[in-house]
């Protein structure tokens, strides 16, 4: 049995493509590697959303390449996702040292691809069943590809085309599957969830596909999380149906990258400060609890010193409870790369800086409110401590490998298992829990 060693970059959507690709190569007979001098061959599934995020999955691929070389033993690389994906055909010169580069569009096709580097025969295999393959209580569920925005500042749309939902069969077939399989969380992904099913043949809303998941998902005690909404998305029918559906969690992600009107139509998005205000106003009014994430940008180019303190000034009145920050990168082929008033480097990671600080203030403040709560915790893995082994996990208000963790002491449970706990201190964006025997 051939082995097939793994290593995804980049966001959740990465993680998701490797885990429909690990499902077809298993069920095409393959099993997976843990480390390099286990494998048989190596597929490195990366991320070019940013320059620095490119490099990054060069340098990976390279360093893996290194490691093959001391091993003394052939062992092919297959560079798979958004650098092929971005860069086409310039890699094979560039790259020697990789056997195969598959597009996102095509990855599909690994099981024929990772023969064909093997030059390894195989059964006819169908990929009926081969959805994911996912450990754990918590899964993302990738509900559309691509994006229609073409933000100036963005690569995404060049890299994985135009927008497209995946219809409402196909994501509902892989959320049983799941929850068969003892997934608990169901984390809907996407360039652009607010404007699923536009596109379907018969169209539908984010909404109503919020309401059918959580139909599936109720019989097992499961949640629904949703990333990834544009302020647009936030329709008066998605507002209600997260308010009104138990099982659709009080968590919204909404990048709004600035605040100042002026940047923000120079970034080819829409809207205000005021705009924003009344929308953020307006969801914790009608949503009780309602948890909120944001991205901000520092340095697009053009911004002057009083429009970064309006950016600045926006974040600390609406006290976000998390906050991505990012310095503007001039991400080649993009409008905003080519734009008068590039901001300089040190002006941009000044800002930067100021922003996170701020967001770091604010989102430790925030977590430190729950102290005192009663919750459920996903198990999620198992840490070595000062004071020994202790389980991590992650709550409602707390999206899987972005936003902090519980850390429970004492007690057992099994990755996966859902506990009970009190949360009694905080340190950062992290909580101290115990469970409720």
């Amino acid at each position: 049995m051939n082995r097939v060693l793994f290593v995804t970059l980049g966001c959740a959507k990465n993680e998701v493509d490797t885990d429909r690709m690990r499902a077809l190569l298993v069920a095409a007979g393959f099993s997976e590697a843990e480390s390099v001098g286990e494998a048989d061959v190596i597929i490195v599934n990366t991320c070019s959303f940013l320059a620095s995020a490119t490099s990054e999955s060069i340098e990976t691929t390279l360093e893996l390449a290194e490691a093959v070389a001391e091993g003394i033993r052939a062992l092919p690389i297959i560079m798979c996702g958004c650098v092929p994906s971005r860069y086409g055909d310039e890699l094979v010169p560039e790259l020697p040292e990789v056997a195969a580069f598959v597009r996102a569009e095509e990855e599909d096709d690994i099981v024929s691809v990772v023969r064909e580097v093997l030059s390894v025969d195989g059964r006819s295999s169908s990929t009926h069943g081969a959805l994911r393959t996912v450990e754990g209580s918590s899964a993302y569920i990738k509900i559309s590809d691509g994006c229609n925005r073409f933000c100036s500042f963005c690569a995404i749309p060049f890299i994985r085309g135009r927008y497209y939902s995946r219809p409402y069969e196909e994501i509902a077939e892989e959320v049983r599957t799941l929850a068969a399989g003892g997934v608990r969380e169901f984390v809907l992904i996407g360039q652009d969830t607010g404007i699923w099913g536009k596109d379907l043949e018969e169209p539908r809303t984010l909404a109503w596909l919020l309401r059918k998941v959580a139909k599936l998902v109720r019989n097992v005690d499961g949640w629904v999380r949703v990333l990834y909404l544009q302020p647009e998305g936030m329709t008066d029918e998605l507002i209600s149906t997260i308010r009104d559906t138990p099982e659709v969690l009080p968590y919204i992600d909404i990048p709004i990258q600035h605040c100042s009107e002026r940047l923000l139509k120079a970034m080819n998005r829409s809207g205000s400060a005021d705009q924003l205000h009344s929308l953020f106003d307006r969801l914790r009014a009608e949503i009780p609890g309602m948890v909120l994430r944001t991205t901000g940008m520092a340095g697009f180019p053009g911004e002057t010193d009083e429009e970064a303190d309006e950016l600045y000034d926006f974040i600390a009145e609406q006290e976000f409870d998390y906050t991505s920050v990012f310095s503007f990168s001039p991400e080649e082929g993009t409008r905003a790369a080519r734009m008068d008033g590039q901001v300089d480097e040190d002006v941009k990671l000044e800002r930067t800086q100021r922003l996170i600080d701020l967001t770091e203030q604010l989102g430790f403040a925030a977590t430190a409110k729950h102290v005192g709560e009663r919750v459920k915790v996903i198990i999620d893995g198992v840490e070595e401590s000062d004071g020994g082994l202790e389980l991590i996990g992650h709550t409602w208000f707390q999206a899987p490998d972005s936003d902090g963790a519980v850390h429970i002491a004492s007690g057992e449970a099994a990755v996966g298992d859902i506990v009970t706990c009190d949360l009694v201190d905080s340190f950062c964006y992290e909580l101290i829990g115990e469970i409720v025997r």
